[in-house]
């Protein structure tokens, strides 16, 4: 099978005609975390949502929307922004997207947007992202990372989050400490 080369990714703050098609894409979102969090739908089939409304809302949060060509294809949100980290709250991209370095540009094209230090998480029991995660801080900080074990909040019966903290900005890589 031959992969299919998609066109640039396009990575642009998600404005309030975008909101319905970022809740889509959420969807299918939780869907996937699903799998890791056991979290089941609403009985209307949503799933959670405050962090959409927090992204669009809040002050200190951004949405990003990704796109190929005129195709949706995922988003991030961040928060933080107005203080003295920046969190990658939420980041996806669909299925028919990935292994094709479009999360990989997508993220850079956030990180980078936002200089300064970085936390990023996601679960141990998700093994593109355990690969993923990794591989963008080395990406952007060189061997300047450190990965961190954190309890989900309010949630013990689940395992640790994996945290990966880093700095992004004009100095480049070597700020922090390595792994």
């Amino acid at each position: 099978m031959t992969e299919t080369v998609l066109p640039d990714v396009t990575v642009r703050s998600a404005t309030a005609e975008d909101r319905p098609t970022v809740e889509r894409l959420w969807l299918m979102f939780r869907h996937d975390l699903s799998a890791f969090r056991g979290d089941l739908p609403a009985p209307d089939g949503t799933f959670r949502s405050e962090w959409v409304e927090s992204a669009f809302t809040r002050p200190g949060w951004a949405a990003y929307l990704f796109e190929c060509g005129t195709r949706p294809v995922g988003f991030a949100f961040v928060r933080g922004l107005d203080g003295p980290v920046r969190v990658l709250n939420s980041f996806f991209v669909v299925c028919g997207a990935r292994r094709r370095r479009v999360g990989l540009r997508a993220v850079r094209a956030v990180l980078t947007r936002h200089p300064g230090p970085w936390e990023i998480a996601h679960q141990h029991d998700n093994p593109a992202a355990v690969a993923f995660w990794p591989q963008v801080a080395e990406d952007v900080a060189g061997d300047a990372w450190t990965r961190e074990l954190r309890p989900v909040p309010e949630r013990p019966e689940l395992p640790p989050d994996v945290w990966l903290s880093f700095r992004v900005g004009a100095a480049g890589p070597g700020h922090g400490t390595a792994r």
